[in-house]
């Protein structure tokens, strides 16, 4: 039985019967037409495997506009074209802002008009175990934590080997990509709904370069790349939480091109309904050398990066007007690597370079040996053990306080003190000075216009706040 009254960008769901004879996820073409007014909206639909001998399809829509909607079938299966119904969008409820859109060069909005700012994490395969306790417990730190934003891979890498697989079958280099795994899927889409009711974002990464060709998802053939996306936007594009990745680190994958990306990234623009935020993230030999891609492209929508200086986030806006995310610029935490091993204080200092130069950085944890279950945050989830995730908090408790407020960050120099140019804006200002890792906020007296000296003790990690005074 399917909902007749459904909030604004929640999912309507449309469950129907057809043949499971030959390979359905091929072989049948389904999908709806969702009609408002004289605005339709096409949607795939998908296969979900056989239940009690009959293949069950599904077509999920997120509506966008309150009032009647209604939708019409259509397949080359005759069991499933033609069918029709209607159902009422109702308004959403509090918290519920729908999807989030880029909104200008810089920011982000929902799209309800509430401001976004991406304050992310990675937590790569925190999902694939299909452990329950330390699934629930990841949504518990999540759920205390300042993260809005959860990076997440759907494919397995060289090193994993999960109970279920996005394809059927368990030998390495021999999954049946020409068909999917239910259950697995099933699993994926549950906790993406539960960072949904968190209030999280899912950018999920649809494709990465870490098989090396061991189960084979990291080499497929273009027709089945592009059948594995298809279906993933069928089953997930309708949930008004998720980003698409195109792949993390796409220079490193070398079974595929700059143009492969561009095909994948073409496709799923034109097959999401929604518009979901897009982009590519580039890899890095840490200190060497950049490759970041060039997403002056219209498929993307905001530049992904992987680099180790947020402080050049003016010079990748100046490229390119599209907001700048530096999901990756190396990890809290105590590995071997390069980037796993920043201090938290090296983390933070990061997360102001960025946004006081007008771009959002991600943040990630490697502390292995200190969780009883030796996962690192990155790759598995669980908890947060270090220094950085209170004074992110502390920093976007001060964005969303003032998100017009502008930053001059200071960094890890000992000034004793610094003269600050101040923007004309017909007004005087008023100042804050911040210390970005104590979590304190100090007014210093007066209006200032012009120029101002501003008094720094010779401390590192101090920022000035530039309010209007009016």
């Amino acid at each position: 039985m399917t909902a007749r009254r459904v909030e604004r960008w929640d999912v309507y769901e449309l469950r129907l019967t057809g043949p499971s004879a030959g390979n359905p996820y091929r072989d049948v073409v389904f999908g709806a037409d969702f009609r408002h007014r004289h605005r339709v909206v096409p949607v795939d639909g998908f296969y979900d495997g056989c239940h009690d001998g009959r293949g069950l399809y599904r077509v999920r829509f997120m509506p966008d506009r309150p009032g009647p909607w209604t939708y019409t079938t259509r397949s080359d299966a005759p069991e499933l074209d033609g069918h029709s119904g209607e159902f009422t969008c109702v308004a959403a409820v509090p918290g519920n802002h729908g999807p989030v859109r880029v909104a200008g060069p810089r920011r982000f909005r929902y799209a309800d008009g509430t401001p976004y700012e991406p304050f992310g994490t990675t937590c790569y395969h925190w999902t694939h175990d299909e452990n329950e306790e330390l699934e629930e417990r990841t949504l518990r730190t999540l759920a205390a934590s300042p993260f809005n934003k959860v990076r997440m891979c759907l494919l397995p890498t060289r090193a994993m080997n999960p109970p279920r697989l996005p394809f059927p079958g368990r030998t390495p280099g021999a999954l049946d990509t020409a068909r999917f795994d239910p259950a697995f899927f099933a699993h994926f889409e549950r906790r993406v709904r539960d960072l949904r009711d968190l209030g999280i974002e899912a950018d999920i990464i649809l494709f990465h370069p870490y098989d090396e060709g061991h189960w084979g998802v990291d080499n497929m053939t273009r027709e089945e790349d592009l059948s594995l996306v298809r279906h993933t936007l069928a089953r997930l594009a309708a949930y008004r939480n998720v980003w698409w990745s195109i792949a993390n680190e796409y220079d490193f994958n070398t079974a595929k091109t700059v143009e492969d990306w561009d095909h994948i990234g073409r496709f799923v623009q034109r097959h999401d309904p929604y518009q979901h935020p897009r982009s590519i993230h580039n890899g890095t030999r840490m200190y060497e050398y950049e490759r970041i891609y060039d997403f002056t492209k219209p498929w993307t929508t905001h530049q992904s990066i992987q680099h180790w200086d947020a402080a050049r986030t003016p010079r990748w806006l100046a490229a390119c007007p599209k907001p700048v995310v530096l999901d990756e610029i190396g990890y809290e935490g105590k590995l071997g690597r390069r980037w796993g091993n920043l201090t938290g204080r090296a983390l933070v200092r990061q997360f102001w370079h960025g946004v006081s130069a007008g771009g959002y950085v991600g943040h990630g944890e490697c502390y292995p040996e200190q969780d009883p279950d030796h996962a690192a945050w990155i790759s598995r989830g669980g908890r947060l053990h270090g220094d950085s995730a209170p004074r992110i908090a502390f920093l976007r408790r001060l964005r969303e306080e003032g998100p017009e407020d502008t930053y001059v960050y200071f960094g890890d120099r000992r000034h004793a003190h610094r003269d600050i140019d101040l923007p004309d804006i017909g007004a005087p200002w008023r100042l804050d000075l911040i210390d970005t890792w104590d979590m304190t906020v100090t007014p210093l007296p007066g209006v200032h216009r012009g120029r101002a000296r501003v008094p720094l003790d010779r401390r590192p990690d101090l920022a000035l706040r530039l309010r209007r005074a009016t």
